[in-house]
């Protein structure tokens, strides 16, 4: 009996590094880095910042690794190179697909020929608010620094235009939950004044409604959509309709691709 235990243990644990291998068949072999780029003024910058389901955990098709001349992005060495799924870098045994290339992508669709994009990756995993305001190390990254390191990168090559937000997940709970509005506020006036911008658009995103703790999920996602009432110049994007991957936390393959639509289409709300 123990034999057969072992055997099973043991076929379960090469069934999960299969998955995790396969779940990076097909992460692009090289990276393209970026020449020709445009004058500063042609450049759009975004910043995509929260945690995981701003970072990324889904599966990356071959689709979203053909680059585009117009949409740039960095590597783990702040050099600049052309975008290609997975854009995050930071957490190398959990990234995957985030919604930055679909947001990319859609953007080009509605702005002059003349105009390029820059996406800056800086989500973390499982980050609060608290560790980004009080600049924590967490997984190995000094958040509110690594951001400010990536805002004086998107200064040098063009024009920061807005900040895409994921985050919430860890913070749903009791402790947090009342602190969660006058924190991320105050998150917010930190990021604008390191930019040097203080009406820049905050786009914010909706947490997932398929969570195994929804009370408290739901009342995160209430204070984001709470959010415009307060600072206007922020938006929020729906999400809640959305499904998971399987784990009940992060957004499933598809939904990563639709979130970046719908931040695309809300920053195009902000112009009108």
């Amino acid at each position: 009996m123990k034999n057969i235990i072992s055997i099973l243990a043991l076929l379960f644990l090469i069934s999960c590094g299969k998955t995790r291998e396969d779940s990076k068949v097909n992460f692009p072999k090289i990276q393209e880095m970026a020449e020709n780029i445009p004058n500063k003024e042609n450049v759009w910058v975004f910043i995509m910042a929260g945690q995981s389901n701003m970072a990324g955990r889904g599966i990356v098709a071959p689709q979203d690794t053909l680059p585009n001349p117009r949409i740039f992005s960095i590597n783990s060495k702040d050099e600049l190179i052309l975008a290609k799924e997975p854009l995050h870098f930071y957490e190398s045994n959990l990234i995957g697909l985030d919604c930055g290339y679909s947001f990319g992508k859609t953007l080009l669709e509605h702005v002059p020929d003349s105009v390029s994009l820059m996406l800056l990756p800086t989500a973390i995993g499982g980050s609060s608010v608290s560790q980004w305001a009080n600049d924590s190390i967490y997984r190995n990254v000094q958040l509110l620094s690594n951001f400010k390191k990536k805002v004086a990168i998107g200064k040098k090559h063009g024009t920061i235009k807005a900040i895409l937000w994921h985050q919430g997940e860890s913070d749903a709970n009791s402790h947090d939950i009342p602190l969660y509005k006058d924190k991320l506020s105050a998150l917010f006036n930190t990021f604008r004044t390191t930019i040097g911008n203080d009406s820049l658009p905050i786009i914010l995103g909706e947490l997932g409604a398929y969570s195994k703790n929804p009370e408290e999920w739901g009342a995160i996602t209430k204070i984001i959509n709470e959010f415009p009432s307060f600072d206007a110049n922020t938006s929020v994007i729906k999400l809640s309709d959305l499904k998971d991957k399987g784990d009940k936390i992060h957004f499933n393959t598809e939904g990563f691709r639709i979130m970046g639509k719908r931040y695309a289409e809300a920053y195009f709300a902000t112009k009108e």
